[in-house]
């Protein structure tokens, strides 16, 4: 392999890495501004019957509420997680993992914002959650649910005897 065809398949899977982890992110802050300039906080919308329901509320914790009241700690993590996703994700072999990188990184980012930019204020804000769905399950966002996708997929591919990141 040439340093040119090498550079080259670099420079394709950083395009991929950036440009999922940019829609993730898109999608995810975009569908936060629409539930807040559209929805009542702590009420539920149907959505999608009874299977989805849509709940504006704002989250001050981490996933599944673990950790309320030291959100600056979620803030300084999903800081270095974003970091050490972009360092691997530069050097993944493939472009399959550099798909699932930009995934897990457009999560971390998504929320990640909202910890720095949303009230009471960096390096506290609540992060913006809205999707519900039935058995009492803890109410989510886009970034939530891509960082939980790309963890199920991994898991597959490992389970598979696939090395991480190719």
């Amino acid at each position: 392999m040439t340093d040119q065809t090498v550079t080259a398949s670099r420079a394709k899977k950083t395009f991929w890495l950036l440009s999922v982890a940019v829609a993730v992110v898109f999608l995810d802050q975009l569908t936060k501004s629409l539930v807040i300039a559209n929805l009542v906080p702590q009420q539920s919308y149907p959505f999608l019957g009874d299977l989805v329901h849509l709940y504006l509320t704002f989250n001050k914790s981490a996933a599944f509420s673990i950790g309320f009241g030291v959100t600056w700690v979620f803030t300084l993590i999903s800081s270095v997680a974003a970091l050490t996703v972009i360092w691997f994700g530069l050097r993944v072999r493939t472009v399959g993992w550099a798909v699932i990188g930009g995934a897990l990184l457009g999560g971390i980012v998504g929320n990640l914002i909202d910890r720095l930019t949303r009230a009471p204020g960096f390096p506290n804000g609540q992060v913006v959650d809205f999707i519900q769905i039935p058995f009492n399950f803890p109410i989510f966002n886009l970034a939530d649910s891509a960082i939980c996708v790309v963890a199920g997929i991994v898991v597959i591919l490992v389970a598979r005897g696939q090395k991480i990141g190719g």
